[in-house]
């Protein structure tokens, strides 16, 4: 019998995360084209962020077991025909909703956030359930494909907006939605393999109380606040909080975030079977506090745009790494543990962008009776370097739960070994 090749599957799944990445960050790139347009405020940027990462949360949780009892191709081939639906709704919202061009945001971000949550769920136990080792280099290769697209949307995305002016931003949102609509394709006729454990899955009860669950849902949390503030962020405070024009703050800041995303995953992919991964979160949530205070605080434009790109690497495990180590202590968790951490990773990813959005507005109306002019800034510029700075606390906060994560599979390492240990006292004559 000819062995099945997967290599389709893992082709499918890479441009998965690329579509999710169109999902995630084509709207923050034209927050100011849309802001001049039609006069939206910071907070209602946060919001449509808000709604991207909550309605993915939801679709995590409602769809996961459907999925454990269905099987994966009919929700990822939905997911991507959601997709395409969403950014063609997203494109058509001037002719669509005139005079309410919000509500037509917020209608179709909802549309293509429900087929990001779907994604997110499918693609890593897709990838997981293939035969073979190393799971943990094919789970970061394929979210490296998240920065490779994310690379991707700011380039071609910003070039586009530069060369035809920020009303056409239209015409590039169509342009996208035919990404996952090929991709629709692929999956349809992919094979998919099963994990053959489905009889002795977890309970969710027992998953929820399980100690390693609890720290990876929080540290996973705590990763996408790290990685997505600085991501949907960095567009808006290159050009308005450090003054530079879009296409220099988009291609040496969101994108450089992005581009060092992408190599950080690239390289535990390549090399990271000789490092623990637990290691690399730590240090890098340890490094990524300092790069979010540089690009907050630093006077220099250049320190600010080179903490921005910085921040990509150290960021970049945070999300693929603890679905690795969850998934290597908790192998019965089926794709309900994959659907929850996901749910998880959304709910900071969030939360923390729309806080900074809220604190830039109250630090801009705040600073507006004198305290940026004091500080030789804008009010606009003072509220932004708040809201990024606010932003530290995240990787702070993942930092510390990581630590705790280590030595909770430290303790139970040791725990096993002194069962071991009574064992063999046990058996001796």
């Amino acid at each position: 019998m000819e062995a099945v090749s997967y290599k389709p599957t893992i082709l499918a799944c890479y441009i998965g995360n690329f579509a999710q990445a169109i999902v995630i960050n084509f709207t923050p790139i034209i927050f100011i084209p849309l802001r001049e347009q039609y006069g939206f405020s910071y907070t209602q940027f946060g919001l449509l962020i808000f709604l991207n990462f909550t309605t993915q949360v939801l679709a995590d949780i409602a769809f996961s077991k459907a999925v454990d009892r269905h099987g994966f191709r009919p929700f990822v081939v939905s997911a991507h025909a959601l997709c395409a639906v969403g950014l063609a709704l997203f494109a058509a919202v001037p002719v669509l909703f005139p005079g309410i061009e919000f509500v037509g945001f917020v209608i179709a971000t909802i549309v293509f956030s429900c087929a990001g949550g779907l994604l997110e769920l499918l693609l890593s136990p897709i990838i997981d359930a293939i035969p073979g080792d190393q799971k943990a280099r094919a789970m970061a290769l394929m979210h490296s494909f998240y920065a490779w697209g994310q690379v991707t949307v700011v380039v071609v995305t910003t070039l586009y907006i530069f060369l035809f002016g920020g009303r056409s931003w239209p015409a590039i949102a169509l342009l996208w939605a035919i990404v996952p609509l090929v991709n629709t394709f692929l999956f349809a006729r992919a094979p998919l393999a099963q994990k053959d454990h489905e009889l002795g899955l977890m309970r969710i009860r027992e998953l929820l109380l399980n100690p390693v669950f609890i720290l990876a849902f929080f540290a996973i949390a705590f990763g996408g606040a790290s990685e997505i503030t600085m991501s949907q962020w960095s567009s808006s405070f290159m050009e308005k909080g450090m003054a530079l024009p879009k296409i220099v703050g988009d291609m040496l800041g969101m994108c450089g975030f992005g581009f060092m995303l992408g190599t950080g995953r690239l390289l535990y992919g390549m090399y990271g079977e000789k490092i623990s991964v637990n290691s690399v979160m730590i240090v890098g949530s340890l490094v990524a506090v300092v790069c979010y205070i540089a690009v907050a605080l630093s006077p220099a434009t250049w320190l600010s745009l080179l903490a921005c790109a910085l921040t990509g690497i150290c960021v970049s495990l945070l999300w693929p790494g603890t679905l690795v180590v969850a998934s290597a202590k908790l192998p019965l968790a089926g794709a309900s543990m994959f659907a929850l951490l996901a749910a998880g990773g959304d709910i900071g990813a969030s939360v923390g962008p729309w806080l900074t959005g809220v604190v830039t507005d109250y630090i801009t109306a705040v600073s507006a009776q004198g305290w940026a002019q004091n500080l030789a800034m804008t009010p606009e510029q003072l509220g932004l370097r708040g809201g990024i700075l606010l932003g530290a606390l995240y990787p702070l906060s993942a930092l510390i739960i990581h630590v705790m994560l280590r030595r909770q599979q430290s303790e139970e390492v040791s725990t096993e070994g002194d069962k071991v240990d009574a064992a063999a006292v046990e058996v001796r004559p």
